[in-house]
């Protein structure tokens, strides 16, 4: 597969995602429905592996990368799921945008690649700004819960980013030689029990019903954003930098945003377009502004 190719798949499929997560937790509850994609995805993707005969790798380095997949993908995914309650849908993926700019702060730390330039920081600090902007005020939407929790479901969402950062900056360092599919598969494999042990110590209680919508949304994340999206991911993060991986955050939030607005009628309120086309922005200047500057000096001669 072309990394063009994987690439978009990952875009469309993390645009399609925020969305489907708020669906897979209707009837159920959030940690029923995170906990069956989980565990859904694992089966299928072992499956997946076995009947395309790829192996698992065992080694030191191999289960260090699942291990760290796999904490990383219990921990984001939870608190994105919580925080998905009380946002909208179009929101997280916006929040979720801000992942460049946490991963490049951390491969600078821990991979060496340069993040401190002026053209990163002025689109860190037009991000942060817009931070500032989303926060200060009323979240809208449909449910009253939007304005009694939105700040802490944002923050939850922004606590989702930093792990989801660190376990990709963790798994890029080790460098493991794992194929795409086993990496994803030993990373769910990791993270599946995590998250029964969780929703049984927590709940424990079986819907006796749930919504067609739901059962969907459950079988979509399961199959395609757990398997299919991981595999994507991780076939992409072995060929790109880190910090050039996360380029996909600056396009699935206006899917995401125009996605909840048709389908699940989300109507954010007008501070939340235009915060979020600030983190936007600022992402943008965060990516090309160097790069800008760059060809601008190339192209005009000194004299």
């Amino acid at each position: 597969m072309s990394v063009p190719a994987a690439f978009l798949g990952v875009i469309l499929i993390w645009a399609t995602t925020p969305l489907a997560i708020k669906w897979s937790a209707e009837g159920g509850g959030f940690l029923f429905g995170v906990s069956a994609r989980m565990l859904l995805g694992a089966l299928c993707c072992l499956a997946l592996m076995g009947l395309f005969s790829v192996p698992l790798p065992r080694d030191r380095r191999a289960l260090a990368s699942y291990s760290i997949a796999g904490v990383g993908m219990f921990g984001a995914m939870l608190a994105t799921y919580w925080g998905a309650q009380y946002i909208p849908s179009g929101l997280i993926s916006v929040l979720f945008g801000l992942t460049p700019v946490v991963t490049g702060v951390l491969a600078s730390y821990w991979l060496g690649e340069r993040m401190f330039t002026p053209g990163r920081i002025g689109g860190a600090l037009l991000g942060l700004g817009g931070l500032v902007l989303l926060f200060n005020g009323e979240f809208g939407g449909p449910s009253d819960s939007y304005r009694g929790n939105g700040a802490l479901g944002a923050a939850a969402i922004l606590f989702a980013v930093v792990l989801h950062s660190a376990s990709t900056i963790g798994v890029k360092r080790i460098g493991a030689d794992v194929p795409a599919m086993a990496m994803a598969g030993g990373g769910l494999v990791v993270a599946a029990p995590l998250y029964l042990l969780t929703w049984w110590l927590a709940d424990a209680t079986l819907p006796q019903s749930l919504p067609e919508r739901t059962i969907g949304a459950i079988l979509y994340l399961g199959v395609i954003g757990s398997v299919l999206g991981f595999m994507l991911f991780y076939y992409v993060l072995k060929r790109l930098e880190a910090s050039s991986i996360a380029l996909v955050t600056l396009i699935t939030p206006v899917l995401a945003l125009m996605l909840g607005d048709w389908l699940a009628g989300e109507h954010v309120a007008p501070r939340v377009w235009i915060a979020s086309a600030v983190i936007l922005s600022g992402l943008a200047l965060h990516q090309w502004a160097d790069r800008w500057v760059l060809r601008v000096r190339v192209r005009v001669p000194v004299e």
